[in-house]
């Protein structure tokens, strides 16, 4: 779908390329409101369409262009003005020389087609011309006529494209010139001149030889100028989005998603990448790449279109789902939502008719919705029941500028200089005293984090209840990735003269990682006042002399009342 004005009397038009069943009733229907007003008949299946002006001569009239197959059809004022072909693809030649023997009577029909079962085999089914593909697919009776029909036909090879959007040629105005991007099943990237219609660029996505597919390009979003420097996202079929940038011949990855793009779009202000993906999450990635957020939705998504607001300086992103609701997104915080009688499969936001702010949808079921904007509509965060209050409605408590407010200022002004040499001594004295202490717990093993990279272990440690008999409470985990810790043991060092350790010696089993280990023992304080020590645990290894690590428990004072 696409909104253009293709009259020139500022009145928007809906545009829309209607699938019909597939391979009859395929058209390109006008709308004026609600009501049809054109309707023209397509050949072939459209895979996108798109309004844009040819040049800048007046008056101003965008044309239309439609994707089907391999062909860009051009139309102004609604009549065929131009088509565009892909360009030819280099046909194998044992294909074609298979094809010559067949059109020479060289060869027999049943031959031949088990010769093209061979090369499928080689070569793979979708690097066979469209005419080997199709003959390899009918019935054993329909061989031969297929065969006598086209063996005398010229043999070539087309790709077919997916996916098209505008780039803006030189100016940015919003009826500047623009150029066509085409999108490709053999992973080629198109970009035409808006009045020859030559192609200006051609950018591979999949890399040299790539002809699978698997890069294929199903959605496009362009930005920039191509006089100046412009980007190009695409995302692919294989799971992937990919950056073209001004005189780059092959992509770039940028992101690798979890899974496949549903629909993609660029927001204007912040150059922000938002993708709906089929695991019905929303996921919004920098111009760089790197992931800013992730929501998880109610249910999968069907469309998803920018609502730009420039009036309230607001990009909104409408997110239609399956069952009916649309909800509108300001960043990861929902601002609306709009429920319709069923779900929506189409979802576009523009100026149509006269009205500015108008969002368009198109269910399933061939219903046309037009909901238009309120002028005086302002959007505000929905609840979402967490209780976090929007940073925008918290009011700052600014105290007032007192007298003592007023002579502290001065005097920080005046000794600024001191100050600041006060601080950096005072911040480096501290570090001083954290490096030493940091060293002093090295050095005497009083550390709970083994920092022997063959034995990365970490140790916990619990005291439980009053006294005087206390249970203690020791986890062991190896923090290595694949390797296990094994002759490992637990011991115990304290004044005897206050406690009694039950167990002082505790044999460790051999540690997997990712695995918590858990070990207890009884300490009985035998001292006769109320007075508490300290106990030492380490972890030692066989034939090792020093500790893998330590750590130290402070014991709690013995509660007096139950030695009575």
């Amino acid at each position: 779908m696409t909104l253009a004005d293709i009259n020139s009397d500022g009145d928007y038009k809906l545009i829309i390329a209607d699938l019909g069943t597939g391979s009859t009733n395929i058209k390109l229907k006008v709308y004026k409101g609600t009501s049809l007003m054109t309707e023209t008949t397509l050949i072939d299946v459209p895979t996108g369409v798109v309004s844009f002006h040819m040049d800048t001569s007046e008056p101003r009239v965008p044309a239309v262009a439609v994707a089907s197959g391999p062909n860009v059809y051009v139309y102004k004022n609604m009549r065929p003005y131009f088509k565009f072909a892909l360009p030819t693809i280099e046909v194998n030649p044992l294909e074609h020389d298979l094809w010559l023997e067949v059109r020479n009577k060289q060869m027999e029909v049943e031959v031949f087609y088990e010769l093209l079962q061979n090369l499928r085999q080689e070569l793979g089914f979708t690097n066979l011309t469209a005419r080997s593909q199709q003959l390899l697919m009918l019935e054993h009776s329909k061989w031969r006529s297929f065969v006598d029909q086209y063996k005398d036909v010229p043999i070539k090879k087309q790709s077919v494209i997916t996916s098209i959007t505008t780039l803006k040629k030189s100016m940015t105005d919003e009826v500047a010139a623009s150029c066509l991007v085409i999108g490709t099943e053999n992973s080629d990237i198109y970009i035409l001149d808006p009045e020859a219609f030559t192609i200006l660029e051609n950018m591979n996505l999949g890399g040299t030889g790539n002809v699978l597919g698997a890069g294929a390009p199903v959605h496009l979003a362009a930005t920039g100028l191509y006089d100046v420097e412009f980007r190009l996202l695409a995302a692919c079929r294989d799971g992937s989005v990919r950056l073209v940038r001004r005189g780059w011949t092959q992509s770039r990855t940028l992101v690798q998603l979890p899974a496949h793009a549903v629909a993609m779009i660029m927001l204007p202000d912040s150059s922000s990448i938002v993708l709906a993906l089929m695991d019905e999450t929303l996921h919004c990635y920098s111009r760089k790449g790197k992931k800013q957020w992730e929501l998880k939705l109610s249910s999968a998504v069907t469309a998803m279109t920018p609502v730009s607001l420039p009036h309230q300086g607001l990009t909104l992103v409408a997110v239609a789902l399956t069952g009916g609701t649309v909800n509108l997104y300001s960043g990861r915080q929902i601002m609306d939502t709009i429920k319709t009688p069923d779900t929506v499969s189409g979802i576009l936001f523009g100026r149509f008719g006269q009205e500015e702010h108008s969002l368009v949808l198109v269910t399933i079921s061939g219903q046309l919705l037009v909901k238009i904007l309120r002028r005086t509509a302002h959007f505000t965060a929905q609840s979402s029941g967490t209780g976090i209050v929007p940073p925008q409605q918290i009011k700052m408590l600014i105290p007032k500028k007192t007298k003592l407010f007023m002579e502290q200022t001065h005097r920080e002004r005046e000794n600024a200089l001191e100050m600041h040499q006060t601080f950096q001594h005072d911040l480096f004295r501290l570090r001083l005293d954290t490096a030493r202490a940091c060293v002093t717990a090295l050095q005497s093993c009083s550390n709970p984090f083994s920092t022997d990279s063959h034995e990365p272990l970490k140790m916990s440690a619990q005291v439980l209840g009053l006294g005087p008999t206390f249970k203690i409470h020791i986890t062991l985990e190896n923090m290595s990735a694949s390797t296990p810790s094994k002759d490992l043991a637990i011991t115990f060092h304290c004044d005897d003269k206050l406690y009694i350790i039950e167990k002082p010696y505790i044999q460790v089993p051999m540690l997997v990682p990712g695995l918590v280990y858990k070990f207890e023992t009884v300490a009985e304080c035998i001292a006769e006042v109320g007075i508490s020590d300290q106990v030492r645990i380490f972890v030692i290894k066989l034939n090792q002399p020093q500790p893998v690590l330590a750590a130290i428990i402070n014991m709690p004072i013995s509660d007096m009342l139950t030695l009575v």
